[in-house]
C-alpha cells in the first residue's frame, strides 16, 4: 500500500492510498485545502469541525448538480436525436409518397 503526504488547513496527514496515486491524493488535498482557506474567509473563524463540514457539504453539493446535469444532457441529446430521426422519416416518407405520385401518373421521377 503506498502512502500519500498531504496539508489540509495547516495540518500534515499521511493518507493510504493505491499504488500510483500519490500524486493525485496531494492534488486533491490541495484543492480542498483551498476550498477550506476560501470557505473560511468567508465565514470567519465557525472552528475546523464546522468548516470541514461546510466544505462536506458543498462538495456533496456541487456532485448532486453534476450528476444532475450529466443525466439531463443526455436526456436532452436523446431528446434532440429522436427528434432529428423522426424529422428525417418524415422527409423520406414525403419523398417516397411524390416519387410514387409521379410514377402512377405517368411522370419520371
Amino acid at each position: 500500500m503506498a502512502k500519500a503526504d498531504i496539508q489540509v488547513y495547516g495540518r500534515a496527514y499521511t493518507v493510504a492510498c493505491a499504488p500510483g496515486q500519490e500524486q493525485r491524493l496531494s492534488d486533491l488535498g490541495r484543492e480542498l485545502d483551498g476550498r477550506l482557506r476560501k470557505i473560511a474567509s468567508a465565514v470567519g473563524d465557525v472552528g475546523e469541525d464546522r468548516l470541514l463540514l461546510v466544505a462536506a457539504l458543498s462538495l456533496l453539493d456541487e456532485l448532486h448538480a453534476a450528476r444532475g446535469h450529466a443525466g439531463a444532457s443526455a436526456g436532452d441529446v436523446e431528446a434532440k436525436a429522436t427528434a432529428i430521426i423522426e424529422t428525417a422519416v418524415d422527409r423520406i416518407e414525403a419523398i417516397v409518397e411524390r416519387a410514387e405520385t409521379r410514377l402512377r401518373n405517368g411522370s419520371t421521377v
